[in-house]
């Protein structure tokens, strides 16, 4: 097995797609609009995700629907990143939103943050040394 993607559905496909692209670094892996089944789909990912192995994330638009109760049963999507802190500054800079500071996680040593994305989706960053930008 092998795991291909998460679906998160959002009320504004461009704000969305401009987020995840410009804001966290993912590349728009393919898009496919169904006017007919009023839905359009963007799927990104780091590299060329699922051909190199990686996860991919599906942003779902469905026509006319521009919130959604997040609920409580979701948490986060998390992605790795060499420098935590260094990656809140470029966040920042770039107009995201930091929701939790970089710093260790409670009760351990692992650096992480938390930002948001334009649904309120939280993102965890993971500091992971090794991985390259």
């Amino acid at each position: 097995m092998k795991f291909l993607h998460t679906m998160l559905r959002i009320g504004d496909m461009q704000r969305s797609v401009d987020f995840y692209t410009r804001i966290i670094g993912m590349q728009v892996l393919r898009t496919r609009d169904m006017p007919e089944q009023k839905y359009s789909l963007t799927f990104l990912g780091f590299g060329r995700g699922n051909d190199d192995g990686g996860a991919e994330l599906e942003l779902t638009y469905n026509y006319g629907v521009t919130t959604y109760e997040l609920g409580t049963a979701f948490g986060h999507l998390a992605i790795g990143v060499p420098d935590v802190a260094a990656t809140c500054a470029r966040i920042k800079a770039a107009g995201g939103k930091v929701v939790r500071e970089a710093g260790p996680v409670k009760g351990g040593t692992t650096v992480i943050a938390f930002v948001e994305d334009p649904d309120g989706y939280k993102i965890e960053l993971i500091e992971r040394p090794m991985l390259s930008d």
